[in-house]
């Protein structure tokens, strides 16, 4: 058989009723519909609130409401909470990882943190030292940086006091790192998979203190920890290192765990309701459904590469791009491919779905608005801004927030930009 099942722990999955606050029972923070408060949104899959009217047109001068200039390089794609936007950012010739704010309406920079001075590791061409997405519980904001060998959690105040700084593992660089931290509860949750051997662990939102701290096998892997509500309870998941695991959130207990990913994966996992969904790049090219009933089994598999943009999951479908350019749709429960079609360049950033709408960004700055059609591709816009886009933007608002690359007298010059409708 290409794979072999083997069930590591499995407990009831029994009903969990979904949370819908970031925070405890006394420190319950509402996600406002217009807000994008962590990575891949207040879902974490990708999928914006389809109650907006984002522009499906835009230039270098149409519907841009603003555009600002970010210090540094960085894959991080922006946090809205509130008015305020934050980022984080590497600035390799001050050798700095810092997290930045900026006014939502303006676009004007309101601080600079800088979280770690020296330390910066080595990594390949298309990486960058703050590949992270902030994630804010309304209150403090977290983001998790590879520094000096170690992969470090920091939390700051919304005005930019770090409140605290926990060190979660040894780490070994390889291609790079840019696991997201995931807000659940009391805590914050992150990951750190490197050949120095691998943690996923909870911390405490208020203090830093580690809470729980699970081992992970020593092998380089990247996808950031995401938290979903399937097969009928919330589930802590994360692919990759050979395995699809789950866990408690609020404990790190494992739920189950089998042998169904490839080595290293990108991804952040999305759910039909019943199965998650891995996809991986080495040493294999890898798309597979997998139960998430504690019963180890894996639905279907193919040989579809989707290594670094995530997927999105739309009623009983996955809609992907494949690194290579190409825009795919399969069903959920059985894998089958409905159609592909090439669009061009090549994918870092993952696609955003708002309403039946799906954006998806190359890496030359290329926009392909299509529909969540699962009958046909469906092409309704493509758009130009910057030369070089790597960080999956924000959709909310109706506007879309994006992390570009232009170039300014032969300089390179990363932007944030604010696109809307202008004549709103």
């Amino acid at each position: 058989m290409p794979f072999l099942l083997r069930m590591i722990v499995v407990v009831s999955l029994a009903f969990v009723p979904a949370v819908a606050w970031c925070g405890k029972v006394d420190d319950q923070i509402k996600i406002d519909p217009n807000d994008w408060p962590w990575w891949r949104g207040p879902e974490r899959n990708g999928v914006a609130n389809p109650d907006q009217d984002p522009p499906i047109s835009w230039s270098d001068t149409e519907n841009v409401l603003w555009k600002s200039p970010i210090p540094g390089r960085g894959h991080s794609s922006p946090t809205i909470v509130g008015n305020r936007i934050f980022l984080a950012t590497a600035d390799e010739k001050e050798e700095t990882q810092s997290v930045l704010c900026y006014d939502r309406e303006t676009g004007k920079q309101l601080w600079q943190t800088v979280v770690h001075r020296g330390g910066l590791m080595q990594k390949n061409a298309k990486s960058s030292g703050a590949s992270a997405t902030v994630a804010c519980d309304g209150e403090r904001l977290f983001i998790d940086f590879a520094n000096g060998g170690a992969v470090y959690v920091t939390a700051l105040s919304l005005d930019g006091k770090q409140l605290w700084q926990t060190r979660i593992a040894d780490y070994i660089i390889h291609q790079g790192y840019g696991a997201s931290p995931a807000v659940y509860q009391s805590l914050v949750i992150a990951a750190a998979d490197s050949h120095a051997g691998g943690v996923i662990a909870g911390l405490d939102r208020k203090t830093g203190e580690i809470k729980w701290k699970h081992d992970r096998p020593k092998v380089p892997n990247y996808p950031s920890p995401v938290v979903l509500k399937v097969a009928g309870r919330d589930q802590l998941l994360m692919t990759g290192c050979n395995l699809v695991s789950s866990f408690d959130p609020l404990t790190g207990s494992t739920l189950w765990e089998v042998k169904g990913a490839t080595t290293e994966c990108v991804t952040s996992t999305v759910t039909d309701g019943t199965r998650i969904f891995s996809s991986g790049g080495y040493p294999k090219n890898h798309l597979s459904a997998v139960a998430a009933d504690g019963s180890g089994k894996i639905i279907w598999e193919n040989k579809d590469r989707v290594y670094v943009p995530s997927l999105l999951e739309r009623d009983g479908y996955l809609f992907g791009v494949l690194d290579a350019g190409m825009a795919a749709c399969w069903k959920s429960d059985t894998g089958e491919q409905k159609w592909k079609k090439r669009l061009s360049g090549e994918f870092s950033a993952s696609p955003v779905l708002v309403g039946d709408k799906i954006y998806a960004t190359n890496e030359v700055g290329d926009t392909f608005i299509y529909r969540a059609n699962p009958e046909k591709f469906e092409q309704i816009a493509v758009n130009k801004l910057g030369e070089q886009v790597m960080a999956t933007p924000t959709i909310c608002g109706s506007r879309i927030y994006a992390r570009v690359v232009v170039e300014e007298e032969g300089k390179r010059q990363e932007m944030l930009y604010c696109l809307g409708k202008q004549n709103r």
